[in-house]
């Protein structure tokens, strides 16, 4: 009886007092690293509650035959801990999973893969922040780089 009250006034509070969520979108331009520095470019939407966030991310990476660097392109759902952010700083940790296609002339291979990073938004006015943010993929199959990373700047507006 006692453990079904304790659930019952937890339940209770959950639904009485929600937690304040937010959602961003990001568009950002950076560098992928690996084996040589090219364009990366792409989009993220996500959503927080309080220290926990979410998220979808797209990517593209260029090919430069000339260096040997493939194309890479990501769509990546995420896991987010993050600070909370009094000043105007939110650092965060990143993981999560998702599909990539790597593409190098008539060489394409297309499997699973998974990224870890992170960052920091930082409040430029109102809704609006700067993003800087660092991944290291890990790709499954058959990749000829199983290890790229990217290093990106982009702009998130908050709603």
């Amino acid at each position: 009886m006692q453990t079904r009250l304790g659930v019952a006034a937890i339940t209770l509070c959950c639904v009485a007092l929600p937690t304040p969520s937010s959602a961003d979108l990001t568009a950002f331009v950076g560098s992928a690293r690996t084996p040589s520095h090219r364009t990366a470019r792409g989009v993220a939407l996500g959503m927080s509650l309080l220290l926990l966030g979410f998220e979808f991310e797209f990517s593209d990476s260029l090919e430069d035959q000339m260096a040997g660097a493939p194309s890479l392109r990501t769509g990546m759902f995420n896991v987010l801990l993050q600070t909370r952010s009094p000043i105007g700083l939110q650092f965060y940790g990143t993981v999560g999973g998702g599909l990539y296609r790597e593409r190098l002339g008539a060489v394409q291979n297309t499997h699973g893969g998974i990224n870890a990073g992170g960052g920091v938004k930082l409040r430029l006015a109102g809704p609006l922040r700067a993003r800087l943010d660092y991944r290291v993929f890990t790709l499954q199959g058959n990749p000829l780089f199983s290890r790229p990373q990217r290093i990106y700047a982009g702009l998130n507006l908050a709603f």
